[in-house]
């Protein structure tokens, strides 16, 4: 197959360098199978495809997990990507994160460290998150960040268990001395969706959340933290733009190499190529994977008669597939889908959850957790 003259390039690479991870949330996006750990890939692997993907032109470089810093080659790839031009973000849960490594990182050339919370307040944060002193420590590492001259970025995972945490949210926003704060609601792909009956607010609590955080926008000053308030797919009438379209922007990378248009891809029935058989190029611009949903010729009707297909490129695949069975479906969130009952029956759902919350590896304590 000839190169696709028609693709750009991968803007955004994500390294999820490791599923491995000292916190246990229910939210989790990872895959519910996190794989062999002696299946990650080498460093020099890893090195391999940062030039790779500089040489098909991305630009910005995620370094993601499980939890990155669980890499002792973390550093080395910082500095490898920088070196390459890319500008580079590290996403991280702040457990394992020092003084001394926060430091190494920026003279590794680092340009951005977000840190995630579990909530506003240690009993609640350490229960989210099924680890004593996380907040703590979080709390420590967000001060030192901030001292170190990086953007101070925090990102909160707002569902049932901690959406009447908002205004105190904020308020811990505004005494960390945050530049960005993500107030994003749960993605519902690995544990998330197992988990969807636990974590899934109501709409009333939505639009309650939501005023607060627009209440805020309203009176804040310029030295305020900008906030960002993402709502659920599953109260919008239309699909989002998923992944800018698939493998038009974002290329993710997971931790034995498999390469996907977006990190929750692999629940598909697609066979998806791996870094260590193909190269970066064949698989961006030649592969089965990455092209069968370019574009509208693999669309059903409604969507391949809709004027906004162009918009939303029929939603979410993996949604589609994780609801319906049927990666091909119009996603289920879409007013005009068929299939658009099942948001509402899971909306009842989450209203009185039958099965039990599971953190990552094992049950939840339901009243510690306040839900």
């Amino acid at each position: 197959m000839s190169e696709n003259k028609d693709i750009g390039p991968p803007l955004w690479l994500l390294a999820e360098l490791t599923y491995d991870c000292p916190l246990h949330c229910a939210y989790c996006s990872n895959p519910t199978d996190l794989g062999n750990k002696e299946q990650e890939l080498s460093t020099q692997a890893w090195l391999d495809v940062l030039s790779q993907a500089r040489a098909l032109g991305s630009v910005q470089l995620g370094f993601s997990g499980g939890e990155p810093l669980l890499r002792k080659d973390l550093e080395q790839l910082v500095e490898h990507g920088r070196n390459l031009g890319f500008y580079t973000n590290l996403i991280t849960s702040g457990i394992g994160l020092t003084e001394k490594r926060i430091k190494q990182l920026k003279v590794a050339g680092l340009d951005h460290i977000q840190i995630s919370f579990q909530a506003a307040d240690p009993q609640l944060n350490d229960a989210i998150a099924g680890r004593g002193n996380a907040f703590k420590q979080k709390q420590k590492m967000a001060e030192i960040v901030k001292a170190e001259g990086y953007p101070m970025v925090l990102n909160f995972v707002i569902s049932k268990q901690n959406i009447d945490q908002i205004p105190q949210i904020l308020a811990l926003s505004c005494e960390l001395n945050a530049d960005y704060v993500e107030l994003a609601t749960a993605q519902y792909y690995g544990w998330a969706f197992d988990n969807r009956d636990h974590l899934l607010p109501s709409k009333e609590q939505l639009e309650w959340a939501e005023s607060v955080v627009n209440e805020f926008r309203n009176h804040q000053s310029d030295s305020d933290p900008h906030f960002i308030f993402v709502t659920p797919d599953y109260y919008e009438d239309r699909p989002k733009k998923c992944m800018n379209g698939w493998g038009s922007t974002f290329l993710t990378i997971t931790p034995d190499g498999s390469a996907l248009p977006c990190h929750s891809a692999k629940v598909l029935p697609l066979t998806f190529p791996n870094v260590t058989q193909k190269s970066l190029q064949h698989i961006w611009q030649q592969d089965f994977s990455f092209n069968h949903f370019r574009g509208d010729s693999w669309m059903p009707q409604p969507c391949k008669g809709c004027d906004e297909k162009q918009h939303d490129h029929g939603g979410c695949r993996c949604q589609a597939y994780m609801l319906t069975g049927d990666m091909y479906r119009a996603d289920p969130v879409c007013a005009k889908s068929s299939d658009h009952p099942l948001i509402s029956q899971a909306i009842e759902q989450a209203k009185n959850p039958t099965r039990p919350i599971l953190q990552r590896g094992r049950v939840a304590d339901i009243a510690l957790l306040k839900i």
